[in-house]
């Protein structure tokens, strides 16, 4: 938990520099984490503490030599680096692209159910529930979940709506020992 607060601060950072200079900082992210899932060893070097901070630096210089990245990236790869958290790099890659959704008014979610698919009208239904709420009609995706017994669960980002008879079960439980 603590990593993913450090993780969102840095991301927060970043993009917020990123944006002030008009750079797409999830464009610059997504090339490094392109080559980084294209290569084991590069991904071993950067992330491994077998390896000096300097002989990292060494392989992004390699890198940016092939690769053209903004100096404000190459500063926060920098950074990262001497800070020790260049392993937090997928969660702040994670954590800019939902701030940069968010930004451009995209919100990513996902419904949860125990079918196999869910009908076109009630992915309506929920996604004008949960655009009354935001305030924004999020981007929903479908996912099968076992544990769930009947209804469904939907998330974006820290809201979730729990039409599932299991929480309804949970409720009735609570309020039975409320009393």
């Amino acid at each position: 938990m603590k990593t993913q607060k450090v993780a969102k601060a840095y991301a927060k950072a970043i993009f917020e520099l990123c944006r002030e200079n008009k750079i797409s900082v999830t464009a610059e992210l997504t090339k490094l984490t392109e080559l980084i899932n294209k290569s084991d060893d590069l991904e071993n070097v950067l992330f491994l503490d077998l390896f000096t901070n300097a002989e990292k630096n060494a392989v992004l210089e390699g890198i940016y030599a092939k690769v053209q990245f903004k100096q404000e990236t190459k500063n926060f790869f920098a950074f990262l680096l001497q800070e020790g958290r260049i392993g937090l790099l997928p969660l702040i890659y994670k954590s800019v692209t939902v701030l940069e959704d968010d930004s451009m008014g995209f919100l990513k979610g996902s419904i949860e159910g125990i079918e196999d698919s869910i009908s076109a009208e009630m992915k309506n239904q929920i996604k004008a529930i949960l655009a009354k709420r935001l305030g924004v009609s999020p981007e929903l995706e479908y996912k099968k979940n076992t544990n769930i017994t009947a209804g469904f669960r939907a998330t974006v980002q820290d809201l979730q709506v729990d039409a599932t008879i299991d929480s309804q079960l949970e409720s009735l439980k609570q309020s039975f020992n409320k009393k």
